[in-house]
């Protein structure tokens, strides 16, 4: 078999069907479907067993995430290679075969494609999705990590914009973090720097649907697991000795995405957002990476970081945040 499509979902009665249609359509052929429905309450088990085709094969769990499910799916997975697709979205109908493709021409552990914005009807390009990040010099050939030192972490970190050879993720024993959202970001980098051979395609193969309940569309306590996220992105690249060569726009992005939730939640959640990262940055304080931060920082994100461990609740913070920049 040559490709392992994996589906995760949960309550995705609304899109399931359209995502399922995707990969069974495809003009590509040799390849089985693992739909892992994650404890879903609503009606997304019916629809899914409603399909009759020996290529789908359904794992049903208890719900633990997209992290839990992605993993288990990738246990009993028999593709030389894995995709992995959201129950919201949907591929072109030449996903699988241009994918396939340009992944064994290369023999790349990872081939990188565009992916385009669908919302309510409109659909529409964006620079993140569309690689822009690689310039031409990339494309038609196979390159290294070590070729983009500077620019990682402007990469688009969705797991659904790539194609993996499995073998590649058994040898790095590539795993998603479980129970936290946001779980697909630690996992890309992790496997980015440990590939040895990537590529690219500049074709929009893969329609990413935004709508109202999307998890990076709505900014709830979901965010809140960008600390956790983040905790584990710089002891994966402190375990794997890339801290060194990364750490001063490791430390940036590790800072930023909590201080952006922070900034956007709503009300009700800042309270505890806030007390999530301070107990974050306290432990930063008393590490050996403390001065690495004050120094690599930029001084917006210094004064953050300051202004986070000085501060005993959100509401000193906000005070002390307003205080010294008059």
């Amino acid at each position: 078999m040559k490709i392992s499509v994996i589906l995760p979902v949960y309550n995705g009665e609304k899109y399931i069907q359209k995502a399922i249609e995707s990969v069974l359509n495809q003009t590509f052929h040799d390849f089985e479907l693992i739909v892992v429905n994650d404890g879903s309450t609503d009606n997304t088990l019916n629809i899914i067993e409603s399909f009759d085709d020996n290529r789908i094969k359904i794992i049903n769990q208890t719900n633990h995430g997209p992290g839990a499910a992605r993993n288990n799916a990738l246990k009993i997975a028999q593709g030389q290679y894995v995709m992995y697709l959201d129950c919201d979205d949907w591929y072109h109908e030449r996903a699988l075969e241009i994918s396939y493709n340009e992944i064994t021409k290369y023999d790349a552990d990872m081939t990188f494609f565009q992916m385009i914005n669908y919302n309510n009807g409109e659909i529409y390009e964006n620079d993140w999705f569309d690689l822009k990040t690689f310039d031409e010099s990339f494309e038609g050939r196979a390159f290294s990590p070590e070729e983009t030192p500077g620019s990682i972490f402007d990469l688009s970190v969705g797991v659904c914009q790539k194609i993996y050879s499995r073998e590649f993720l058994e040898e790095i024993d590539a795993k998603f973090p479980e129970g936290i959202f946001f779980e697909d970001m630690p996992f890309f980098y992790y496997v980015y720097l440990k590939a040895r051979r990537i590529s690219i395609i500049k074709r929009h193969l893969y329609y990413r649907r935004k709508h109202d309940e999307s998890i990076t569309h709505v900014v709830d306590e979901k965010f809140l697991d960008t600390v956790a996220a983040g905790q584990v992105l710089m002891r994966i690249f402190i375990e794997n000795e890339w801290y060194d060569a990364y750490k001063f726009d490791l430390l940036a992005y590790k800072i930023n995405g909590p201080r952006f939730a922070l900034r956007d939640l709503p009300l009700k959640c800042k309270s505890k957002m806030f007390m999530l990262i301070k107990e974050d940055y306290m432990q930063i304080k008393d590490s050996e990476y403390y001065q690495d931060f004050l120094d690599n920082l930029g001084p917006i994100k210094r004064k953050f970081f300051l202004d986070v461990i000085d501060a005993d609740d959100y509401e000193e913070f906000m005070e002390l945040n307003s205080q010294q920049a008059q």
